[in-house]
């Protein structure tokens, strides 16, 4: 029979009791949805989103939240400070490693095709708490990262009508007196109409998106062919310098790597889309990898044109592409670069206002929530609420508030999102887990069937009795061993230690994992604390390195779960090289989150709190899995079938 997922505490109950259940519920998971639990929560309910999305649709989502403004700007502040001409190697690198999220988010979605993104990866394979911090940060991460997007548009727009100050006087920014706060208008204005798209419908809202995102592109392209033609009559004068192609070395070209990271941030979102997706299993995997690649291939092709044209070091940091095309005369390039930006910059904002009412959604399906975010239009088949108050409050926060120095705060929820599904691939591969939840309305069901299997049990143990095991003979038909009986002590004692060892594998893969994750904790901090002498250094990089090498060879040696086979929707894309990529996916988001800096993890403490209290105070008690039965999993299918019987009798 299974058991209820926590138990209630009285007033002047066990308070021992109630702390346990408590932490109990931090670590409780959810239920991939299945054909059968989506059928059994959809009646009566209108939460189901439209299956409207393709891959084409999927590559633009990605590309267009992908690829910002900050690569107008970006390809100059780094050249100039840390890679010099070996830009280009450090697009790559980055690219590379922002692949190892991808490869990551692919198996996990199309295993797991539900609104959410790394919320529904985390619930699934991790826990309630985790899950609740994970989304709590993505959703301050799309609030945030909107509402800057939105705030950097108005000045790129001015530079289309001549000047900073060329705006019509509604749009323009206006100093507030003795507040001392820089209203933004046309920030707020470009919030809303953005949000009133996305409550039209998903498919609209991706051909809108898909049309500036081409228009973005077509500029890189007119970087990519009309620089490379100036770079070629010119003889590409930036690679003729005698400090080499590696100015400051390797070590340069890495922190590079490590700045231009951030400028893949984006490719996630196509996962948050993952319930509107007609074909998942194929199209997730193959949309986000083709997302990725195009992002990568123009950004290394237009930092290859740039690093040619102008010495890194004479490169303009605030306008490094459209200086450079100046320096060779063509002054009028600007325009289109401006217009690059504007359009990179509002297919942006769609792609950070996207994905936030679709986590909302998932958290209040999963009552952590209030209801209100949960609910789906019946017309257009996205949750409107939600879309619309995401829409308040980041076009708040643009008009008001000037977001540059909350910036940084965007980059920790999408940090701690790929660390999460990394980690989760991890388990999903080696401890999946073995019990799910079922609602306790399927009581009589549960019941019934543990029923059913303890007497087939039993039965089974009295056949097993008389069950002989051939003769094994050897080719003049003469008995070897003889007929020996299943139930015979030797038979009996292998099978017992075959059920231990199984048992003790997922133990050992389990604590493994965390070990894992201990050592890259150790191993980036003692990289990354300036303060810290030489030897404490080495004594914590020799201990992290420890755990962390003995881990992956931990892991390589044993066995992966074969209940991983049946684990969610299968079919999809499997990750490769496990569990070496997800391990070296851990270490450099970690220790790039390590790297943020004091002030943007204390912003993000703060934020954190508040998600605590919320949770602590709402979620806990509201979660839908609060009265849940938790089954194994094979019995599930089972569950469900009996269920379906007894009510059509």
């Amino acid at each position: 029979m299974g058991f209820v997922g926590e138990g209630s505490c009285s007033s002047g109950g066990d308070k021992g009791g109630c702390f346990i259940g408590g932490m109990k519920s931090l670590v409780r998971r959810k239920q991939v949805d299945s054909a059968n639990s989506k059928s059994s929560s959809a009646s009566g309910s209108s939460h189901q989103l439209a299956k409207a999305l393709t891959i084409p649709h999927l590559i633009t989502i990605g590309v267009g939240s992908t690829i910002g403004a900050g690569v107008y700007i970006l390809v100059g502040t780094v050249a100039r400070e840390h890679s010099g001409p070996a830009l280009t190697i450090s697009f790559l690198i980055a690219g590379i490693a922002a692949a190892l999220s991808a490869f990551c988010y692919a198996e996990l979605a199309s295993r797991c095709p539900s609104a959410g993104s790394a919320y529904h990866y985390s619930y699934i394979c991790v826990g309630e708490g985790v899950a609740w911090l994970i989304g709590w940060s993505l959703v301050l991460e799309y609030t945030i990262g909107g509402s800057a997007v939105a705030r950097g548009i108005s000045p790129n727009l001015a530079m289309l009508f001549g000047s900073p100050d060329s705006l019509p006087s509604f749009l323009a920014r206006h100093t507030i007196p003795g507040l001392n706060v820089t209203v933004d208008p046309c920030a707020a204005i470009l919030v809303f109409l953005v949000t009133g798209l996305l409550c039209v419908g998903i498919k609209e809202s991706t051909m809108v998106q898909g049309f500036v995102t081409s228009v973005n592109v077509c500029v890189m392209a007119f970087v990519i062919v009309v620089g490379g033609y100036l770079g070629y009559k010119s003889g590409w004068p930036g690679y003729e310098l005698p400090v080499g192609y590696f100015p400051y070395g390797v070590d340069g070209m890495l922190a590079g790597a490590s700045t231009v990271f951030f400028a893949y941030i984006g490719f996630d979102s196509v996962a948050s889309t993952a319930e509107e997706v007609k074909n998942p299993q194929r199209d997730l995997p193959m949309g986000i990898g083709f997302a990725l690649s195009i992002c990568c291939s123009l950004y290394m092709l237009v930092s290859a044109v740039i690093v040619g044209l102008v010495p890194y070091y004479a490169m303009d940091p605030d306008t490094p592409i459209s200086s450079a095309f100046a320096s060779h005369g063509i002054n009028w390039a600007a325009y289109i670069i401006t217009i690059g930006a504007c359009t990179s910059l509002c297919s942006t904002l769609m792609g950070s206002i996207m994905p936030q009412p679709r986590i909302l959604m998932a958290m209040a399906r999963d009552g952590l929530l209030p209801s209100f975010f949960s609910d789906v239009n019946k017309q257009t088949q996205v949750p409107v609420k939600g879309t619309i108050a995401t829409g308040l409050l980041s076009g708040t926060l643009a008009f008001f508030m000037n977001v540059e120095q909350l910036s940084g705060m965007v980059s920790v929820g999408t940090l701690l999102a790929f660390t999460m599904v990394a980690i989760s691939v991890l388990i999903l591969r080696y401890v999946p887990p073995d019990e799910v939840p079922v609602p306790s309305s399927y009581q009589e069901a549960i019941d019934s069937v543990s029923l059913r299997r303890s007497s087939c049990s039993s039965s089974s143990d009295m056949d097993v009795e008389k069950t002989k095991i051939p003769a094994v003979t050897s080719g003049d038909s003469t008995p070897l061993l003889g007929e020996i009986s299943v139930g015979h002590p030797l038979v009996e004692k292998a099978a017992a230690k075959l059920s231990y060892l199984v048992c003790q594998r997922r133990k050992v893969a389990g604590w493994t994992i965390m070990f894992i994750c201990i050592g890259v904790c150790i191993v980036t901090s003692a990289a990354s604390i300036v303060n810290l002498s030489n030897p404490a250094r080495y004594a914590l990089s020799g201990i992290g390195g420890l755990l962390l090498i003995s881990g992956l060879i931990v892991l390589t040696c044993i066995d992966q779960d074969d209940a991983r086979h049946s684990f969610g929707h299968t079919g999809g894309f499997t990750c490769p090289f496990v569990p070496l990529l997800p391990i070296a996916c851990i270490l450099i988001n970690v220790y790039l989150l390590i790297n943020l800096g004091g002030k943007t993890w204390a912003r993000v403490s703060i934020w954190l709190v508040i998600g605590t209290c919320i949770y602590a105070l709402y979620g806990r008690t509201h979660s839908s899995l609060k009265t849940a039965v938790y089954v194994p999993s094979t019995h599930v299918d089972e569950i469900y079938e009996t269920s379906a019987i007894s009510l059509a009798c």
